[in-house]
């Protein structure tokens, strides 16, 4: 029998910066047991290249990401959700598709780094600071003993990982 490997959403508004982190970093630091995805409400249809530079940063690799809607993942086809996540305030409180499955939400909400105004230096460490946040959760979440937990307490557990 093989393991369960779970999908996950991110979710931002524009889907340039913080979704895209979290994005990457679950793929490389789940290895293989999850599956990230990202979109935003509105994408604003280009990655920032702080986002990626952080990324190569952390030793992530960056190929292939695009900001996308959060539309993509709502369609027949798309993969069934197992976790939605919303990283920006905006996003998670707006209205959200119906997703394939029954996924567990929750919120974990970081500054936009993106919204930064300073030297490109500064830019840098705002961006690597909200990505070592970010890197913080995934790290507890893949901690959990996931298969060994019923969906209530998965809720509570991820719930609680976003205030940290």
């Amino acid at each position: 029998m093989t393991d369960k490997v779970y999908h996950a959403l991110f979710v931002c508004t524009g889907n340039s910066a913080r979704s895209i982190l979290a994005e990457g970093l679950l793929n490389h630091f789940a290895s293989g047991r999850f599956v990230a995805h990202s979109a935003g409400s509105q994408p604003s249809g280009v990655v920032n290249p702080f986002a990626l530079a952080t990324l190569q940063g952390l030793g992530v690799p960056t190929a292939g990401f695009r900001s996308k809607s959060w539309s993509e993942f709502a369609q027949p086809g798309a993969p069934e959700l197992d976790f939605v996540f919303t990283v920006c305030d905006n996003a998670a409180g707006e209205t959200c598709p119906v997703w394939p499955g029954q996924p567990i939400t929750a919120h974990w909400g970081v500054p936009d780094p993106a919204a930064f105004e300073g030297t490109d230096e500064d830019k840098a460490h705002v961006f690597m600071s909200t990505a070592l946040t970010l890197k913080r959760r995934i790290e507890l979440m893949l901690s959990l003993p996931i298969k060994s937990l019923d969906s209530m307490a998965i809720q509570r557990e991820i719930t609680d990982i976003g205030k940290r």
